[in-house]
């Protein structure tokens, strides 16, 4: 019986990241090169690395940029101070944060102007993280604490736990984020939730996706880069289905040694990873090991975030 290769549906780039490297694009056809990122504009070696031979430059500080420049924020986000500085040197610069984050700002301002203490859940040192923690305002009556696991949840000590809400980071593990809710939902009953959740609903498509193929396979290849958050809970996730995987931006990557040992082999990719790489990862490893391959699932996203005024 010839071998199969098992695609995940959905799989690859979510909305949010589409709208981001087009943003970039866009600009760049546009304005010309260079046009300045603040932040990879998304978590991905191949589409990075594409963008700067377009003539993308990466920074991480606003202060590399030089004067009359064209600037782009990534679609992680940025803090309330980082936008501060680019409007006062008079930068052009277009916003590609994803709206499914800029959500999570909005909220974060809200519940600070209501002079609520805030508990954000998510990964320290995570861009997303660092730009919606500088979205807290009012820290003369509200504070903002970043909690990353289910210890941190049982510790955690606050100024006001009648007037608390809870935000998260939108690339989390979803049974992980559950978890850590519940527990400080015990600890502080009054504390508000969102009304939908944060977690992207390409975070959560995706990983259910995951927990069904991951049933039907033995070995389980993530496309995506070591820096991407949501790729990361994907490799993760799998190995906690019982599923060996490994996390790849290229073919040359795999230990295609290792894979002969398994008969079920399954390949998703995380929401940053181009659908063009998955293709080409998958046909390269059919031809090697002499498989089929088959599409897992159905992919009915249909969800589409335009673009900022000025690139339509």
């Amino acid at each position: 019986m010839k071998k199969a290769i098992k695609l995940a549906n959905p799989r690859g780039f979510c909305a949010g990241v589409d709208r981001a490297i087009d943003i970039v694009n866009k600009a760049l056809d546009i304005y010309g090169a260079p046009v300045y990122v603040k932040h990879e504009v998304v978590h991905n070696k191949v589409v990075v690395n594409d963008l700067k031979n377009r003539g993308a430059i990466f920074v991480e500080d606003i202060d590399e940029i030089p004067d009359n420049s064209l600037v782009i924020f990534s679609a992680h986000g940025v803090s309330r101070s980082v936008e501060e500085t680019t409007k006062s040197r008079d930068l052009n610069y277009f916003d590609a944060t994803c709206p499914l984050v800029t959500k999570v700002h909005v909220e974060v301002i809200k519940h600070a102007k209501a002079g609520r203490d805030i508990i954000l859940i998510g990964h320290e040192g995570h861009p997303e993280v660092e730009g919606t923690m500088g979205r807290h305002i009012n820290k003369k009556s509200s504070s903002i604490y970043l909690v990353q696991s289910e210890k941190d949840a049982k510790t955690l000590k606050v100024n006001n736990q009648d007037e608390i809400a809870v935000v998260t980071q939108t690339t989390l593990s979803v049974d992980e984020t559950k978890d850590i809710i519940k527990i400080l939902k015990a600890r502080f009953p009054n504390m508000i939730t969102p009304k939908k959740d944060d977690i992207c609903y390409a975070t959560q498509n995706r990983q259910d996706a995951v927990k069904q193929l991951a049933l039907e396979s033995d070995f389980m290849i993530v496309v995506g880069s070591s820096n991407s958050s949501n790729s990361n809970r994907l490799k993760e996730l799998a190995e906690k289905c019982g599923c060996k995987s490994a996390l790849i931006d290229e073919f040359h990557d795999l230990n295609l040694e290792e894979l002969k040992k398994y008969s079920n082999i399954s390949i998703t990719a995380g929401a940053s990873a181009p659908e063009s790489k998955v293709k080409e990862i998958t046909n390269s490893l059919a031809k090697h090991i002499g498989a089929k391959t088959i599409e897992h699932g159905e992919d009915n996203e249909n969800i589409f975030f335009k673009l900022p005024p000025g690139l339509r």
